[in-house]
């Protein structure tokens, strides 16, 4: 950042009085401009025994699976998001939503919230960002083409907690990328 927002003029890094960490702070109006963690919402839709996902259309990790999520926008709860998310990636609706998954990524400043959710029907297909959407139960799952740690990680735990039926908030922390390869050569 090198303009305040607030008024065009030149920022600097400093630490502003009753802070502890180096801000973005205007020169001319001390507007201190915060740089906080982004937030990630979705959902893992459950249909019977199965879960619906998502065969990524965009970067990063292009070709690969994933629940349907995605960057939080203004105004909306991460609910909203979550479900949001779904509709556009995966054309589908949910509902039951209940908070499963809690993934703090300390190595890219991102925060992902997976809810567990009923798919409401079978009327879904491929969003802008997907190039397929399907069901998938635990079996059928592709776990070498799971785009994303938190998403395997999710995904575990929701086919270990169904054998009890028992769906408990699940806290991870990853602070390191996977060595997985970016993209699929074969989209």
């Amino acid at each position: 950042m090198k303009f305040c927002s607030s008024c065009g003029a030149q920022v600097r890094i400093e630490v502003p009085a009753g802070d502890n960490r180096p801000r973005h702070v205007c020169i001319s109006c001390a507007e201190i401009h915060y740089s906080n963690p982004k937030i990630i919402a979705g959902c893992l839709p459950v249909f019977e025994d199965k879960v619906l996902l998502c065969k990524r259309a965009i970067e990063p990790r292009i070709g690969y699976w994933t629940l349907p999520a995605g960057f939080m926008e203004n105004n909306e709860s991460t609910e909203q998001a979550a479900c949001r998310e779904t509709l556009e990636e995966a054309n589908a609706r949910v509902s039951n939503l209940q908070l499963y998954s809690l993934t703090s990524m300390t190595h890219i400043s991102h925060v992902q919230m997976i809810y567990l959710a009923t798919l409401d029907d079978l009327d879904f297909s491929a969003g802008e960002e997907s190039l397929e959407v399907e069901l998938f139960s635990e079996a059928d799952l592709p776990w070498e083409d799971i785009a994303f740690q938190s998403i395997t990680n999710a995904l575990r735990c929701y086919f270990e907690d169904r054998r009890s039926q028992s769906f408990p908030l699940r806290h991870f922390e990853i602070h390191a990328p996977s060595k997985r390869p970016l993209s699929k050569a074969s989209v």
